[in-house]
């Protein structure tokens, strides 16, 4: 899978909630007492819910927030990841 049929899944209004997601996502890592396990689900609950503001709710709501959040985890990861294979090399 690539990135642009990634892309094709997320409905293009939504990607500033991918962006929120992301900025959630690096608070929460750097917030105390909050367990790194936790975070992924916080940014899901997180991007459903202001998708579902954006666009009202209904299914498609529902999975383009699912879809986001998990685009904005994985983007993160990625970047993290590659980073890390960087300094290793």
């Amino acid at each position: 899978m690539d990135w642009n049929m990634i892309w094709t899944l997320i409905d293009p209004r939504l990607l500033i909630v991918v962006a929120a997601c992301w900025i959630i996502g690096n608070m929460l890592k750097r917030t105390p007492h909050v367990p790194d396990w936790s975070i992924v689900y916080i940014v899901v609950v997180f991007a459903v819910l202001l998708t579902a503001w954006l666009l009202g709710w209904g299914p498609e709501s529902l999975i383009q927030g699912i879809l986001s959040g998990a685009f904005a985890v994985l983007g993160h990861q990625f970047v993290k990841q590659a980073k890390n294979g960087a300094d290793q090399a």
